[in-house]
């Protein structure tokens, strides 16, 4: 597995071997936690920060590291080996992001009842040999919902997006009581397929494909985007401006920026919203009690990603 270092001049492409790891993660590795994420284009995320300062504050060790595919030149066949170089290095486990949450699945030994049930893995837990797959980002989105949009009705909901963020969300909305479940997917083939998926787990709710997201966001209680749209790098909103209408309320995942174009017009006509800061502290949070075996405090990791900017 890689360190998170720029490869030495003359070592062979492909994998650097787990002895080149540096000396802080070996030093955790027999005193400490040993965490990280694996992903592409991720050397902005806060999951080291959210979580090493977490662990600070509860006095543990932790070294949470980052291995950005992309960058290492590493693709999806890669995964796997780099899943088992992190077990045989002692870590405690991975969290897992774009573009692996869906395809991780089939190179686990089980998986847990949440993250079976949405179909899609953001965190890899090693234990007694074998690697076990969860979903924080379902627990993550469904704390912030009832944390940050209390008592809003949700009945009917529009999702754009079907993608493995996209799963956990509409898994969430399911649990939390949605009856009407409306997708929307430029690949048709993925919207289908998650359909069809949530159907198995929640056979008497109405879970389909819209094709027209004003018509159906007009009709709709609540809009969540599960897309990258609004993110920086990926400018503009995910839906057009006059589609949203002052009795909706309206999520988004995105958290960089915090005030998406998507929640800035909802807010100009005086929807509720949520911003993506409580899914992606949640979730971390709910991957830190794993890793450890300690509870993390939410309130605490809440002002933490603050403090971060």
């Amino acid at each position: 597995m890689p360190a998170s270092r720029a490869q030495p001049e003359g070592e062979p492409d492909g994998h650097w071997a787990a002895t080149k790891v540096d000396e802080q993660i070996a030093r955790a590795r027999s005193t400490g936690i040993l965490a990280g994420l694996f992903g592409n284009d991720i050397s902005g995320s806060r999951s080291p920060f959210l979580h090493q300062r977490e662990a600070d504050a509860q006095g543990l060790r932790l070294v949470y590291r980052l291995y950005d595919f992309a960058a290492l030149g590493l693709g999806p066949a890669d995964l796997g080996p780099m899943l088992r170089s992190a077990a045989d290095m002692g870590f405690a486990g991975l969290n897992i992001t774009y573009p692996f949450k869906q395809s991780v699945v089939a190179l686990l030994d089980e998986l847990t009842d949440n993250a079976a049930r949405v179909g899609a893995v953001n965190t890899v837990i090693f234990a007694g040999g074998r690697m076990i797959g969860e979903n924080t980002d379902s627990l993550g989105f469904a704390e912030s919902l009832g944390r940050g949009l209390p008592g809003v009705t949700l009945s009917r909901v529009v999702q754009i997006g079907a993608g493995g963020a996209g799963a956990a969300t509409a898994d969430a909305l399911l649990a939390a009581g949605t009856q009407e479940l409306v997708l929307v997917e430029v690949d048709p083939e993925r919207a289908r397929a998650l359909a069809d998926n949530l159907r198995l787990s929640y056979p008497g709710r109405a879970i389909r494909i819209g094709e027209d997201a004003a018509f159906e966001i007009g009709l709709a209680d609540g809009l969540v985007n599960a897309t990258p749209i609004g993110m920086e790098g990926h400018p503009g909103a995910p839906v057009p401006a006059e589609a949203i209408h002052a009795g909706l309320w309206v999520a988004d995942i995105v958290y960089f920026p915090l005030a998406t174009a998507l929640l800035r017009t909802a807010r100009a006509i005086g929807c509720r919203t949520l911003d993506g800061s409580g899914m992606v502290v949640f979730q971390a949070a709910a991957a830190f009690d794993a890793f450890t075996g300690c509870e993390a405090d939410r309130d605490r990791m809440l002002r933490s990603f603050a403090e971060f900017g």
